[in-house]
């Protein structure tokens, strides 16, 4: 498999793995948590994007365990390393995609004043979107065999830089690849290296749809000369594959335990490679929580979202603007669309490595057009929605890692849960860490013009409102075909969402290296066999990955 030896065979029952609390690794943590959150803010202003640090923190985590004094050494450990790059890949995320954006719609709108309420809104987003995630990963939703592509590569990065060997020798020439092939430029646009990373390691059918998508996207109106976006054809597609995506995650939670045919099942796709990315056990195939479990996170999931929607209503005064039972239906809604949210943008996130989070958010946004609901609580809706999802993406990741890096440990699922735990302790310290940094920093950058530039489409189109009504007939006709093929792939491949969201996501020439590295993983694994092309091309992608998300964290020296 992607990683033959056992790192969690040194976990001997649950109080064996690491704590978050340590004084080492609790020092770190804060400290590599501010990193992460100024590089995500710098990034998400100047460039309108945001880069996974995981491997960042990784890297300094290895650097800081062979300083030679005792305590520092503890960092040699690859759970506390792994520990580590969760809380500064969560502060990233946290303090660019689910705090400064949301806050930066009321600020666009002109109402400074709806900051601090929409912050503690989308505070109280945040923390739940984390909860959630924690609670359903490895799930039969989102289970962690699943591909979560960044996580295979911190755990690559992690094993590699504690091996050494070949295996830190491919993975750096991958690295390697990877980091200067995005300094290559092609009419202006780096080339997306990592998207071929992606292909190596994920679902080949999610990802060949991706491809497809993102092929669509980019010639679409030379080819068809038609303008997608325009004309709201990516959104519909959406709409649709998320709708049954959404059914098809409700008759999950309605059936009870599977019988040996889901198990079979599984562990046939290990071994054809679709699936299983990074499990080495067969204890690690089997989820670690039940249908029971899934449904009661779900459930208090969005309760805990119309309590935020509450508190964002009451303190950013929208009752002046809506009656007493039109609050309740706007909290209730702004419930529901944030979970909905994070669940869409998270099954796109576990099979691609991308999450359409701002094209998602667009769809609600238009809904509430539709509905009719007021400019300023609309802006807040809106903002609210946008402040979920990226945590839940990005936390799946980290958990990935974990899962991968724990596998070996006995009494193994007492041991799985125990560092998962940690694993989210440390995120919450990297959560708090972030939101501090925003709180602090946010009016510098914003009175200096540094508005992330998705805040901007946000606050510009609620402002101008809907006027073209062939808007929702369009995003309804092509729903349907998104519908149709998210149906015929089943909840397990998620073929309608990575379609919808190739076609919703312009990133130049990544269809290219989305299905020519598909094509030569198949050829590969002819050539090599399963088993072995499996791990090498594991491997090259995290490599491919790792070096992407290094160029990404320079262009803030650069800039």
């Amino acid at each position: 498999m992607t990683i033959p030896s056992l790192k969690g065979a040194a976990l001997r029952g649950p109080e064996s793995h690491p704590r978050a609390y340590e004084p080492v690794v609790l020092i770190l943590t804060i400290a590599l948590s501010v990193l992460g959150a100024l590089i995500g803010l710098h990034l998400v202003t100047t460039l309108g994007i945001s880069a996974n640090t995981s491997v960042i923190g990784a890297l300094i985590a290895m650097l800081v365990g062979r300083v030679p004094a005792r305590k520092l050494r503890e960092m040699r450990s690859v759970h506390r390393q792994n520990l580590v790059q969760s809380a500064i890949s969560g502060a990233t995320f946290a303090a660019a995609n689910s705090l400064l954006v949301p806050i930066g719609v009321p600020f666009v709108l002109g109402r400074p004043d709806l900051v601090w309420p929409m912050l503690l809104g989308a505070g109280i987003g945040l923390f739940v979107d984390s909860l959630v995630l924690y609670r359903v990963f490895d799930s039969k939703l989102f289970p962690a065999r699943s591909t979560w592509p960044p996580g295979v590569a911190a755990a690559e990065t992690i094993v590699a830089g504690d091996e050494g060997g070949r295996k830190a020798v491919v993975l750096g020439i991958g690295g390697l690849v990877g980091f200067l092939g995005s300094f290559v430029k092609i009419a202006g646009n780096a080339l997306p290296v990592s998207a071929a990373g992606v292909a190596l390691i994920g679902n080949i059918w999610a990802l060949g749809m991706f491809g497809v998508g993102l092929g669509v996207n980019q010639y679409g109106q030379e080819w068809f000369d038609v303008d997608l976006n325009e004309m709201y054809i990516p959104h519909g597609f959406m709409v649709g594959a998320g709708l049954v995506a959404l059914i098809q995650a409700v008759v999950l939670l309605a059936r009870r335990q599977q019988e040996k045919a889901e198990d079979e099942r599984a562990e046939r796709e290990e071994r054809d490679g679709r699936t299983a990315v990074g499990a080495q056990t067969a204890e690690a195939m089997r989820p670690t929580v039940d249908e029971n479990g899934l449904r009661r996170a779900l459930a208090h999931g969005y309760v805990l979202f119309v309590f935020g929607a509450l508190v964002v209503a009451l303190t950013g005064g929208i009752l002046g603007d809506l009656s007493v039972i039109e609050l309740i239906g706007w909290c209730l809604l702004a419930g529901f669309a944030a979970l909905v949210h994070q669940l869409i943008v998270g099954l796109a996130a576990m099979h691609s490595g991308w999450f359409p989070a701002f094209a998602v958010t667009l769809i609600f946004m238009v809904l509430g057009l539709v509905i009719g609901i007021p400019t300023v609580p609309l802006a807040l809706f809106v903002a609210y929605i946008s402040a979920t999802g990226p945590a839940f993406a990005d936390m799946g990741y980290d958990l990935k890692a974990g899962w991968i890096l724990r596998q070996g440990g006995t009494p193994y699922r007492l041991v799985e849960r125990a560092g998962r735990k940690q694993q989210y302790i440390a995120q919450l310290v990297g959560f708090a860490v972030a939101l501090a940094v925003v709180a602090v920093t946010w009016k510098s950058y914003f009175e200096g013009g540094e508005i992330p530039p998705v805040s901007k489409v946000y606050a510009d189109t609620v402002a101008g409102g809907l006027t073209d009504t062939s808007t929702l007939t369009n995003i309804l006709i092509w729903a349907v075909p998104g519908a149709l093929i998210q149906f015929i792939g089943g909840p397990e491949r998620q073929m309608g969402v990575l379609l919808a969201t190739g076609l919703l996501i312009l990133t130049p020439y990544a269809c290219w290296f989305v299905l020519g590295a598909l094509a030569f993983r198949i050829i590969w694994a002819r050539v090599r066999g399963p088993e072995a092309a499996s791990g090498e091309l594991n491997l090259i992608g995290s490599g491919l990955i790792a070096g992407g998300s290094l160029t990404d964290v320079s262009r803030v020296v650069k800039g």
